[in-house]
């Protein structure tokens, strides 16, 4: 049997949500993101896009582009809420879906076409969104993942388009290397460089001169630049919140030895939501003291997984909270109101420098481990860190409380 996947996308998420909400902006020129100077887009209405204006440009330099354009703010509560709506309804309408981004789907629907028709049943689920939240969507339906993402990207705006079986090839051969999902720019500038401009160049190249170029991602991209792609809808599991706690052999009152370990486990969490493309907007601090008492106290914050912005936060908790006659037998943290999305482009009152930094960090963890970087405050905490990803879409990991 065939495999039949479905791509669901929300087209220019956060501008359609805000359009929803003040009909006043829409057809005008709309950038959703930080709103100084030193701030970044979040998202550009399609009107913007003629200007050359895209997702993770300097706010500044996008008003430069485009100084008649609307700038808003942006409120990621609220494009969770209108997210978990469309959510629902897919959780309702398809027996396996898979939540990639607070605006993006899979679906699998291999063996509906006997009792349904997919592309029929596609075209229903994507009208009742529409219907029931006002917002416009846009879907891809192929064989696999991949194709189904170019299908839904070709097929916007606010439309749809199926790749039937055995077109996969002719289909991605005439587009642009940059429409293969996993070509960024410096990969796009590489190809370039060689000559590459059109799928059908690479379709055509022998697989091991991709992989002399490009290594490993080489091989990767000739496989999808031909249709070729196994990757499974991983069956979706909302995590609500990421936590850690650590038990100490001994009571303490060494201050400044539970501040290390604070930062290390923001830090550490902090990376953990980057890595999961997830944003948390409440945090909070536990403690449990030599006679069992534990408190906690949280706080709500303006979305973020940035770790400038979430120590001090999370060491003013500390602080209101420790009491300094008592003995601590046990500290922890935890985020939770988490929504999906890139870091990259939801950090709104961030700026660019910052964004490059999280990047090159992050870099470094992904390929040498957690702790391959870490602040100097957070050098005392020699436990912190795990191996896998939180945010895999897997049910949450129970550990005994390790040692600190």
């Amino acid at each position: 049997m065939n495999k039949t996947v479905l791509h669901l996308d929300l087209d220019t998420f956060y501008v359609s949500v805000e359009r929803l909400i003040d009909s006043k902006l829409q057809d005008r020129p709309l950038l959703v993101g930080g709103i100084s100077d030193r701030g970044v887009v979040a998202a550009c209405s399609y009107e913007t896009r003629s200007y050359g204006i895209h997702s993770g440009m300097p706010m500044k330099m996008a008003k430069e582009l485009c100084p008649e354009a609307t700038v808003i703010k942006g409120n990621a509560g609220t494009y969770s809420k209108y997210s978990d709506m469309v959510t629902e309804i897919i959780k309702e309408k398809v027996p396996v879906f898979e939540k990639s981004s607070i605006d993006e789907f899979y679906a699998d629907l291999s063996g509906m076409d006997k009792f349904f028709g997919c592309y029929s049943y596609a075209s229903e689920l994507r009208k009742t969104v529409i219907e029931e939240t006002g917002l416009p969507i846009s879907f891809g339906l192929s064989i696999n993942k991949v194709v189904s993402k170019v299908a839904t990207n070709e097929a916007k705006p606010n439309n749809q388009m199926k790749i039937d079986y055995g077109h996969e090839k002719p289909f991605l051969a005439p587009l642009s290397i940059k429409k293969i999902p996993m070509i960024g720019d410096k990969t796009y500038q590489t190809l370039r460089n060689l000559g590459l401009k059109k799928v059908k160049t690479i379709q055509d190249m022998p697989v091991d001169m991709m992989r002399g170029v490009l290594g490993v991602n080489g091989v990767t991209i000739w496989k999808r630049a031909n249709g070729i792609d196994n990757t499974p809808v991983i069956p979706f599991s909302e995590r609500k919140s990421i936590s850690t706690e650590r038990t100490f052999d001994k009571d303490t009152i060494d201050v400044v030895r539970l501040k290390s370990i604070l930062v290390a486990m923001t830090e550490n969490l902090a990376y953990q939501l980057r890595r999961g493309n997830k944003l948390t907007a409440c945090i909070a601090v536990k403690i449990r003291y030599s006679d069992f008492n534990t408190y906690t106290r949280q706080l709500k914050i303006p979305y973020t997984s940035a770790d400038h912005i979430l120590i001090p936060k999370i060491l003013d908790l500390f602080r209101t909270l420790y009491n300094k006659r008592l003995l601590v037998r046990l500290i922890g943290i935890r985020f939770s109101h988490l929504v999906g999305g890139n870091y990259q482009i939801n950090l709104f009152e961030d700026t660019e420098e910052a964004l490059n930094l999280y990047n090159a960090l992050d870099t470094i963890r992904n390929r040498y481990g957690d702790r391959s970087v870490i602040r100097a405050s957070a050098m005392g905490a020699k436990t912190i860190g795990r191996m896998h990803n939180p945010f895999n879409g897997q049910p949450p990991v129970v550990l005994a409380h390790r040692k600190q």
